[in-house]
C-alpha cells in the first residue's frame, strides 16, 4: 500500500492553509498514494493559543471537516486529519482531535489527543492544557487496501510520542500501521525526533508513519519538519526535512508478518 505524509508550515489563515492542504492531498492521490496524512494544527498555527477557540467545529459539522471529507470522496483515498478543534462541554476549552475519513467520505474514526504538551527550557514556552481538553481513550481503524489487506491503524499526536505503553495498546490490539502526526518544536524534535519514531517502530515491529510540520511560522514558531516513514525494523524509508511537501513510501505486510516472525518480541511480553 502507498501511503503520504503531507507537511506543511500552516500560518494563521485557516482558508490558505486548506488550499496548501488540498495542492499536496491532490499531489499524494496522483502518485497513487492510498492513504494520506496531514500534520497536526493543519488547518492553523495561531498567533496565541486561544485562536484555536475561535475554529472549533461541532463533532460532525463544519468548514474543516467538510474539507477533509470532500478531499477523500474527490480524490478517493483515505485522508487522515492531522488535528482539527473540537468543541467540548466547557467554552473555553477544545479538543485536538484526529479524524479519519474513507473514500465514501464518512468519518471512519476520532481520536482526542490524550497527552498535552508542556514544555518550559527558560527561552521557549508551551502549555496545551491552557486551551485543550485531553482524550482520554486510544483509538484504532481498520483500512482494506487495494491489494485485499487489512491495515489496522493506530492513531496517536505529537507529544503522544513519548509514552510508548499507547502504542503497546495499539499493538496489542494488532496494529500494524502506526500514525503521528505532529507539530513538534525544533529544540525537541532535532533531540528526540527520529529516535522515538524510530524505538516506536521497533517495539512494536509496525511501521510508522509520522506526518508534521516543518518550517518558521507566521506566529514566530519554528517547527522541526522530518515528516517521515519508519519500516518495523527501524530503518527510515523516506524523510523531508523541511517545508511543504509530500513524502511517498510503499508499505509491505509481508514485511511486517516477517520480522513478527523472525524476532516474536511481541509474544515475550510479560509486564
Amino acid at each position: 500500500m502507498k501511503v503520504a505524509a503531507l507537511q506543511m508550515v500552516s500560518g494563521t489563515q485557516r482558508e490558505a492553509n486548506l488550499a496548501v492542504a488540498r495542492g499536496l492531498l491532490e499531489q499524494a492521490a496522483r502518485a497513487g498514494a492510498e492513504l494520506a496524512v496531514l500534520p497536526e494544527y493543519f488547518c492553523a498555527m495561531g498567533m496565541r493559543d486561544t485562536d484555536k477557540l475561535a475554529l472549533r467545529e461541532a463533532a460532525g459539522e463544519g468548514v474543516v471537516q467538510a474539507f477533509l471529507a470532500r478531499a477523500a470522496r474527490e480524490l478517493q483515498m483515505w485522508v487522515v486529519g492531522g488535528t482539527l478543534p473540537l468543541q467540548t462541554a466547557h467554552p473555553q476549552r477544545v479538543h485536538n482531535t484526529t479524524l479519519v475519513y474513507a473514500p465514501s467520505g464518512e468519518c471512519a474514526a476520532r481520536y482526542d489527543k490524550i497527552h498535552l504538551f508542556r514544555f518550559d527550557n527558560g527561552r521557549e514556552h508551551f502549555d496545551e492544557g491552557r486551551v485543550i481538553e485531553a482524550g482520554s481513550a486510544p483509538m484504532h481503524f481498520d483500512l482494506q487496501a487495494r491489494t485485499g489487506h487489512t491495515w489496522r491503524i493506530g492513531l496517536s499526536v505529537c507529544y503522544d510520542l513519548r509514552f510508548p505503553e499507547l502504542y503497546r495498546l495499539h499493538a496489542r490490539a494488532g496494529a500494524d500501521l502506526l500514525l503521528v502526526p505532529a507539530a513538534f518544536t525544533h529544540t525537541t524534535g532535532q533531540a528526540h525526533w527520529e529516535l522515538l519514531l524510530r524505538a516506536r517502530a521497533v517495539e512494536n515491529l509496525s511501521y510508522v508513519l509520522a506526518a508534521a510540520q516543518g518550517g518558521l511560522h507566521e506566529n514566530g514558531r519554528r517547527t522541526w519538519g522530518h515528516s517521515m516513514v519508519v519500516e518495523p525494523w527501524g530503518r527510515v524509508a523516506a524523510s523531508l526535512p523541511e517545508g511543504a511537501g509530500v513524502v511517498l513510501a510503499e508499505l509491505d505486510a509481508g514485511r511486517v508478518r516477517q520480522v513478527r516472525a523472525q524476532l516474536p518480541a511481541l509474544e515475550h511480553r510479560v509486564l
